[in-house]
């Protein structure tokens, strides 16, 4: 009996000492299909994580050896990624809009007119926003004008944005506070003016005459807005996202809300390239903390491609004698660039038409001549001329919006011509010249759901499965491609290679899990698949 109890002894002790061997962590996920995206796009299944980042990743069996858990995961079935970039968003004013009228997916005029009133009875403001139309939706595809916001709020402003942030429908009340009359002159867009009287219509450049009155939200309303809009991302899985274009104060809010843990999402920030912007932070230098990345400017070449703002070589096919518009001289332009070429910043470029795009790519060649490793973006790329895509062989990236090909395939040609068309949205031709590309949304003017951008890159169909075969499918991404545009090469072009992007040992525990494999999944099932669960940091946020 006592040599029973004795072996039985040895054989707890011997038990104790290994699991004492174990190293504890803080999760550990096992039994799925780990998509690494690493460089040579292994899978795995199991990885230990420890203070946020991954310490180990291999086969269930490994982990489980080496490290134990009081939290862990079994993801049997399940099918685990990077966190989701987005590479190009409008984050805070996507939040802010969730405060204001929709106007998305209206169907004509007298509907946006309908919402507008029924949201102003609801909430009863000083000055109404709104932002979504699309005329292009609309079986009258002209621009609206003033005279029903006239009709129903005679004393109090209102300013709808269209869908692309590129236009803006302003009652009398706003035009007259903003003090636009038929005399007033801007540079860099339109003030539409028929038969003498304006039609409240404001292209790109004098619409900041009326954003220049609105009265500026209160911080809470700031604050929820940038927590309602986190809470929509983790819903998608996109763990970090790329703002175009944010004020100092902004930055400086999520900076305090994400040291406060009031925000966790991952923030690349690009500040809106004013002079006082541009003077600051080249001064400050690149400000990066575990949440938060300043490091490169958004610069606005040109307009919208839907409003015709986009500045085209040749007139717009629609329009005659009308080529849209540069926002900014190309003197101004070389100056800017020279000045955040001289610092350690990016300069990330809208460019849509085909001659905005030629004016930035050959002022980005001229001002980085002898400079290595800037990994300066355009932004949209949308229409290039044929001679211009070797430009991305300089380490020019290109960031683009799939989604962007889908929503404006029905009327693109209109504007552009047979042409045109054929060198526009054309993805594949700037991986093939870049090496890699940077995928977004540019939400809210598209959704913020990243399943439709994967099935836009490889399907090239919008939700209905039109067109049949796909949109110019020669250019569509295969599906690591589009993975990788969605992960790590996201994450390079924002110099986040080394932290994020892939499920590598050292880097952040952000990851996202699904039911679905997306690699096999049928195609068109794609973009309704969701999430089951998002971590960042190794912390579970949905």
């Amino acid at each position: 009996m006592q040599l029973k109890h004795l072996v039985l002894s040895v054989f707890l002790f011997s038990i104790t000492i290994q699991a004492q061997k174990k190293l504890s962590v803080d999760l550990i996920v096992s039994n799925a299909k780990i998509y690494t995206v690493n460089k040579n796009f292994e899978t795995a299944e199991s990885f230990a994580v420890k203070d946020g980042k991954i310490l180990a990743i291999g086969t269930s069996a490994e982990i489980n050896k080496k490290y134990t858990s009081k939290n862990n995961i079994n993801g049997a079935e399940k099918f685990i990624y990077p966190g989701f970039y987005d590479a190009h968003t409008h984050f805070y004013n996507f939040g802010m809009n969730l405060q204001r009228v929709n106007l998305r997916d209206t169907q004509s005029f007298k509907e946006v007119v309908d919402k507008v009133v029924a949201f102003q009875k609801e909430k009863n403001l000083d000055f109404i926003q709104g932002r979504g139309w699309d005329q292009n939706d609309w079986k009258v595809k002209e621009f609206p004008t003033k005279e029903a916001l006239d009709n129903y709020f005679p004393d109090t402003p209102v300013a709808l944005t269209r869908i692309d942030g590129h236009a803006m429908l302003a009652n009398s009340k706003a035009l007259e506070l903003a003090g636009i009359t038929v005399k007033t002159k801007v540079e860099g867009g339109q003030i539409e003016v028929k038969d003498g009287k304006l039609t409240g219509i404001l292209i790109d450049n004098p619409m900041e005459l009326v954003f220049n009155i609105i009265p500026k939200p209160k911080r809470a309303t700031q604050i929820q807005a940038l927590k309602d809009a986190q809470k929509e991302m983790f819903n998608y899985g996109l763990t970090t996202i790329n703002e175009a274009g944010l004020e100092k104060e902004t930055i400086d809010l999520i900076d305090s809300l994400q040291e406060e843990n009031v925000l966790d999402i991952n923030v690349y920030a690009m500040v809106l390239a004013t002079k006082a912007n541009v003077d600051y932070y080249t001064q400050l230098g690149i400000y990066k903390t575990d949440k938060l990345n300043v490091r490169s400017f958004k610069f606005i070449g040109d307009g919208a491609l839907g409003s015709r703002g986009a500045c085209m070589h040749d007139e717009y096919s629609d329009k005659h004698k009308h080529f849209g518009a540069m926002l900014s001289s190309i003197s101004e332009i070389k100056q800017i660039a020279r000045q955040i070429a001289d610092s350690d910043y990016q300069m990330n470029s809208h460019a849509i038409g085909d001659s905005a795009n030629t004016v930035l790519l050959r002022v980005y060649k001229e001002v980085l001549a002898g400079k290595q490793d800037r990994r300066w973006k355009i932004e949209h790329a949308q229409v290039l001329r044929e001679e211009d895509f070797d430009y991305f062989k300089l380490g020019i990236i290109p960031s683009v919006q799939p989604t962007h090909a889908t929503s404006d395939m029905y009327w693109a040609e209109d504007r552009l011509g047979k042409s045109r068309i054929k060198t526009s949205y054309a993805y594949k031709k700037m991986l093939d010249k870049a090496g890699l590309v940077a995928l977004g949304t540019d939400f809210p003017i598209e959704e913020v759901n990243p399943m439709y951008t994967f099935y836009a890159a490889v399907a090239r169909k919008d939700l209905k499965n039109h067109p049949e075969g796909g949109f110019q499918m020669e250019n569509s991404l295969t599906r690591e491609e589009t993975l990788k545009g969605m992960t790590i090469w996201a994450a390079y072009s924002n110099f986040e290679e080394n932290e994020k992007g892939s499920l590598e040992v050292g880097k952040w525990a952000d990851f996202t899990i699904f039911d679905n494999d997306l690699l096999t999944e049928d195609i068109d099932a794609i973009p309704f698949v969701k999430p089951a669960n998002t971590f960042i940091k190794g912390k579970q946020v949905k």
